[in-house]
């Protein structure tokens, strides 16, 4: 039979790792402990943090409807009676929102809140308060409504947007069909989406996107965090086949909408006055290689100018049908978005310089952006 023979050191590095293993499982022992104790998570914590300030909004608005269907109406009778008459009608709306301060400022969709005529306001206790919309932003979708409160302390926690990576948690609260109160759960499945590739081209976003539910009734809510911060405000569902997908407004363009919004009841938007595509190099040759194309086009990344609208400040300004932008205030226009989010940036009726390339020679074009039109 072989002896070992262990060494005075081995039994100082067996106490040790005894020792270090008995601290560890005391540790752990401790957090199963009290996990058994109250039986919740960090959904649960986050939750109480913001879930007191996650309100319902409930709106009215007055239209007129057809008494009846004309066409349903008996030609006799209708030469008898006459045309049948508009009548007055409420049309009824819903969807959430979040309370952001101690003043009972609310935070929730535009297309929640606009065109209507009463709003009211279900907080969190079951307190049924009256709303005054205070403004809305269409192009953001984003609306500041007040309740009568003068001091309101249950208001949520605001994040930092940007601090947002994929696969971070992310919890929506609302109330999607009515039902008020509830709580989904899932991750940042994507950031900066761009919602003119969800189909909304009158609007101005990057998006989160989440795979937490959000419904009918969840816009206007809070995305929040694992922290129980408010990082995106819920604004619409794209359902399709298997799971839906969830978009929300970063919290930090909410908060710079609101402030504009709170100081002067409305954002305004710069405009050019352009419509666009998207080129590229594979584009642009495909195209330049069409014997039917009457033009050619650079074989370069951009955006190309598809029309120019008229009295547009582009139109002022001299640009063409067929311009490719390639930098805008010296910072480089690969597609249409990078363009876009540098018109967001410039001044009204302030020179914004814009790179253009024209039959192959590069010139540069002032333009003075004006406000955006048609949003009141």
């Amino acid at each position: 039979m072989k002896l070992y023979k262990i060494r005075f050191i081995d039994l100082i590095k067996i106490f040790i790792v005894f020792c270090f293993c008995l601290i560890n499982f005391s540790q752990n022992a401790e957090v199963l402990a009290s996990t058994s104790l109250d039986n919740h998570n960090f959904v649960s914590a986050a939750v109480k943090n913001v879930g007191p300030a996650v309100v319902k909004i409930d709106t009215e608005r007055l239209v007129e409807r057809q008494q009846f269907d004309p066409t349903l109406i008996d030609p006799l009778l209708r030469d008898l009676l006459g045309e049948p008459g508009l009548i007055p009608d409420k049309e009824r709306g819903q969807g959430s929102g979040v309370i952001i301060n101690d003043t009972g400022l609310i935070l929730t969709n535009a297309h929640v809140v606009e065109r209507v005529d009463n709003v009211s306001v279900t907080l969190a206790d079951g307190t049924i308060s009256e709303g005054k919309v205070l403004g809305t932003d269409v192009v953001t979708d984003l609306a500041l409504v007040k309740i009568e409160e003068s001091t309101y302390p249950n208001y949520a926690p605001l994040g930092n947007s940007e601090d947002l990576e994929v696969g971070d948690w992310a919890i929506a609260l609302g109330t999607p069909y009515g039902l008020e109160k509830t709580v989904t759960l899932g991750i940042v499945s994507s950031l900066h989406r761009d919602i003119n590739s969800l189909g909304f081209s009158d609007k101005r976003l990057d998006l989160i996107q989440t795979d937490a539910a959000i419904n009918p009734g969840n816009s206007g809510g809070p995305l929040i965090n694992s922290s129980g911060e408010v990082i995106g405000i819920n604004t619409l569902v794209r359902s399709g086949p298997g799971a839906g997908l969830g978009f929300a407004i970063p919290i930090n363009l909410a908060k710079t909408v609101s402030d504009q919004l709170l100081k002067n009841g409305e954002v305004i938007h710069p405009y050019l006055g352009v419509q666009l595509i998207s080129l590229s190099p594979k584009i642009a040759k495909e195209h330049n290689q069409d014997p039917n194309s009457l033009v050619q086009l650079p074989e370069r990344n951009g955006a190309l100018i598809q029309s120019v609208i008229p009295n547009s400040p582009a139109e002022k300004a001299g640009l063409r049908r067929g311009d490719l932008v390639i930098a805008a205030e010296n910072i480089s226009i690969k597609e249409p978005k990078a363009l876009l989010d540098e018109v967001e940036k410039a001044q009204i009726g302030k020179v914004f310089l814009l790179n253009v390339l024209r039959d192959n020679k590069e010139i540069k074009i002032n333009i003075k952006p004006e406000p955006l039109p048609g949003l009141t």
